[in-house]
């Protein structure tokens, strides 16, 4: 069982940053690759960002790529989101997941393939 609690969201005028933080708790957060996805009113849960367990893959949504990083300190079982030069596009609650697999050498984008969420954070963009 691995339990995750997003914090860091809130509201930000555009241009401006903020850092996610996804603690996990359970033991086994270091063998498992991280995402973080997104979730706008009325639309799908979209991937956002997500490192291997090593941090030797790290992938990014096209929409983030340049603007946001994703990080890990896998001793503090703790993975990060530094998300730069927001825009209201932005806005939505924002999630991370653990992957199901262990010592996947790869990042999955898709959510079916994280077995646990967090309760997510909301971040909210302003024009």
């Amino acid at each position: 069982q691995e339990e995750l609690v997003e914090s860091g969201g809130g509201l930000v005028q555009a241009g401006g940053s903020l850092r996610l933080s996804c603690a996990a708790s359970g033991g086994s957060f270091s063998r498992h690759a991280m995402g973080w996805f997104r979730q706008a009113p009325g639309k799908e849960r979209e991937f956002v960002a997500g490192m291997s367990w090593s941090g030797g893959s790290i992938v990014y949504a096209t929409s983030v790529k340049g603007r946001f990083g994703i990080s890990r300190e896998n001793a503090k079982n703790t993975v990060y989101l530094q998300m730069n030069s927001l825009k209201p596009e932005d806005t939505a609650v924002y999630y991370c997941g653990r992957d199901s697999m262990e010592w996947r050498m790869v990042v999955t984008t898709t959510p079916g393939e994280y077995t646990y969420w967090g309760q997510g954070t909301q971040v909210t963009v302003s024009s």
